[in-house]
């Protein structure tokens, strides 16, 4: 029998409430296999993330092995095997992007220099707290002992959200959908590509679509969604982003046979910037994530992905100083 330890930071927040159940209620994990659940916020909630053990415990799962509340991030991440950073400043309604990228931006180089003292060199590392893409430079570039392969942000929201739209528009099985790409930023530059969307195998299904609807309907409503919900809500998505997290994160154990959405960094034949998190087609398989090089792009697809490159290396400038 062996033991996973998952970290998951800002862990009394709405997403992390979602997203622990979700975790011990599944199967990403060999049923011989226990998981360790470390719930790190700050010192003020310490009395609700002890609730929350107290219900994590009352579920009686069977692979939960043990449930840690702390305050202290090196206790945390210490022998974690997958670290979800999910705490940060959420965007609220109004609040511009500018904005919540230099409130979370200090936060995590300091949570990114205790991950490269406390973690361990295999430690997966899942950023989750926006503007996700660029909290994970920020991560990988302060806490360099791990390989820069190791993070990844979450864009599987994006991809999920792009796949139950287009699933009711055609009338057909979200399962069924393959090879959607979401490029770019987990932001409203963001491009949703269905040029290459098999449903059960086929193109027929998208060809069928009306081009207008693609771009004047789908792309903005995928890009917009967030804001969208925050427009109907008041608050940021949760239980959608625990899900994605879930989904994320059980890609990374298990592999996928479909192209995967993620923010990663790293050399391409798209002639992005390898100095970002972007993400690409992916394909994840034993245990490595690989970018699916030289899939043909349209010239206004090129456009729209370049849009994006364009953002995030404008917010890699902002946090330049905070790049080691």
């Amino acid at each position: 029998m062996s033991k996973k330890i998952i970290t998951i930071t800002g862990a009394a927040g709405n997403i992390a409430y979602s997203l622990i159940f979700r975790i011990l209620s599944g199967n990403i994990f060999p049923q011989d296999n226990k998981i360790q659940i470390n719930l790190l916020d700050i010192t003020p909630v310490l009395p609700s993330l002890t609730g929350i053990k107290y219900e994590i415990e009352d579920c009686a799962f069977r692979n939960l092995d043990h449930v840690m509340i702390t305050d202290d991030p090196e206790l945390a991440f210490s022998e974690s095997d997958y670290i979800l950073m999910v705490g940060a400043k959420p965007r609220t309604k109004g609040m511009q992007r500018a904005d919540l990228l230099l409130d979370n931006a200090s936060i995590f180089k300091k949570q990114a220099e205790i991950i490269n003292k406390a973690a361990k060199k295999t430690t997966k590392v899942i950023v989750v707290g926006n503007p996700a893409n660029t909290n994970a430079l920020i991560l990988q570039h302060n806490a360099h002992n791990l390989p820069a392969e190791n993070f990844s942000s979450l864009m599987k929201l994006d991809q999920n959200r792009a796949k139950s739209v287009l699933s009711d528009k055609l009338n057909q099985k979200v399962e069924d959908i393959k090879k959607l790409i979401v490029w770019g930023n987990h932001s409203a530059t963001q491009y949703p590509d269905i040029n290459h969307v098999l449903i059960n195998n086929s193109r027929d299904l998208i060809h069928s679509l009306d081009s207008r609807w693609i771009e004047k309907k789908f792309i903005p409503r995928i890009q917009n969604r967030g804001a969208e919900i925050i427009e109907h809500r008041g608050k940021s998505s949760a239980a959608s982003a625990a899900s994605a997290i879930y989904d994320h994160l059980n890609i990374l154990v298990n592999g996928s046979n479909d192209w995967e959405s993620m923010g990663v960094i790293r050399k391409n034949s798209y002639d992005i910037s390898s100095d970002i998190f972007f993400s690409f087609p992916l394909k994840v398989e034993q245990n490595k994530i690989s970018v699916v090089d030289n899939v043909e792009i349209s010239d206004l697809s090129y456009k729209y992905i370049k849009e994006s490159e364009k953002e995030l290396l404008t917010e890699r400038n902002i946090i330049r100083d905070l790049l080691d």
